[in-house]
């Protein structure tokens, strides 16, 4: 009949072609999800293996390069650089680490510091001398030998005259044994702004060192009598280190805290030879190997202190809140 409705025939082929074309969008995304998670854990391991490996390298519980048990022989190397001082890569507690490690060493033919330093802290130089003397009694079979390359000033002239020798390059500045404590004083500038300073103290002298308020004539006495005997303790020690091969008799100036090249240094006693650390280990030690058991300090620590503790230090420094230095 004309005008009757017929339900539509199914074409089953072409519903077949749809479903597995929705079968294969559907695995994929499937395959496409696990992979995004294979890789996803491949760079999460490679990224913990990238800083498990540089946590290792960059570790400061032992010196780089030091040798194993049954290592060949070598001359050990330990780096003073910059200023000595507490939390500085040249603190007393790196040095002597790394000393007591290379001392320890079997393979250990000699220590060499190779220093370039200002000085520092007189303290932190009285440690490491100490420990010095004290691992060249213990290890008598050993050498420590002093290499000063730029600069081996105060602080640093203080540790290298606790070894058995000294050596500078002919221009090297050797010396200057003083002690310095500087500061600043603002009483003139704070009166012409009209500022007024107030201290609370619970002691006469405590607040002595204040830059912001007028020096009084026996405080300023009693602070050079403190400079003065961290300066026989000084002079002491090199004298303890050095003997007879000072020229203290024709050189009266030579505690003054001048400096003098390599040259120079070379006839007032201060040191012993001219030379570098490779010359040192090949030609004084007979063991050109070098193997370097300088501590190095972690990236966080140097990110860290160059922040913060390094400011503060600095700026306490600058006020006169330190003690003094060896410069």
């Amino acid at each position: 009949m004309s005008g009757e409705w017929k339900e539509p025939v199914k074409d089953d082929g072409q519903d077949r072609k749809s479903w597995k074309l929705l079968e294969k969008t559907l695995l994929a995304g499937v395959q496409e999800q696990r992979r995004a998670r294979r890789w996803g854990i491949f760079f999460k391991l490679l990224t913990f293996g990238y800083l498990f490996a540089a946590l290792l390298i960059f570790s400061p519980s032992l010196p780089l390069g030091s040798s194993q048990s049954g290592a060949a022989a070598h001359t050990a190397v330990i780096n003073v650089r910059g200023m000595i001082a507490d939390e500085e890569a040249a603190s007393a507690d790196n040095l002597i680490g790394a000393l007591r490690a290379a001392f320890a060493d079997e393979a250990s033919r000699a220590v060499v510091l190779r220093i370039n330093s200002p000085g520092g802290s007189p303290v932190q130089s009285g440690y490491v001398y100490d420990e010095i003397r004290r691992l060249r009694a213990k290890y008598p079979q050993v050498k420590v030998y002093a290499v000063i390359t730029d600069l081996g000033a105060s602080g640093a002239y203080y540790i290298a005259s606790a070894a058995d020798e000294i050596y500078a390059d002919k221009s090297s500045l050797v010396g200057s044994i003083g002690v310095t404590a500087a500061t600043f004083g603002f009483v003139d500038a704070m009166k012409s702004l009209g500022v007024e300073r107030r201290v609370y103290t619970s002691g006469e002298h405590k607040a002595f060192l204040d830059p912001f308020q007028p020096q009084k004539a026996d405080e300023t006495e009693f602070w050079q009598g403190v400079l003065s005997t961290t300066h026989r303790q000084f002079i002491d020690s090199v004298k303890a280190g050095r003997g007879e091969r000072l020229q203290v008799a024709a050189h009266p100036e030579l505690f003054s805290g001048l400096v003098w090249s390599g040259e120079q240094a070379l006839e007032l006693g201060l040191i012993d030879g001219l030379g570098s650390t490779s010359y040192v280990a090949r030609e004084v030690v007979g063991e050109p190997n070098l193997v370097d058991f300088t501590i190095k300090e972690t990236p966080f620590d140097r990110f860290t202190k160059r922040l913060g503790a390094s400011i503060a230090e600095h700026l306490s420094i600058w006020v006169g809140l330190q003690g003094p230095q060896l410069r």
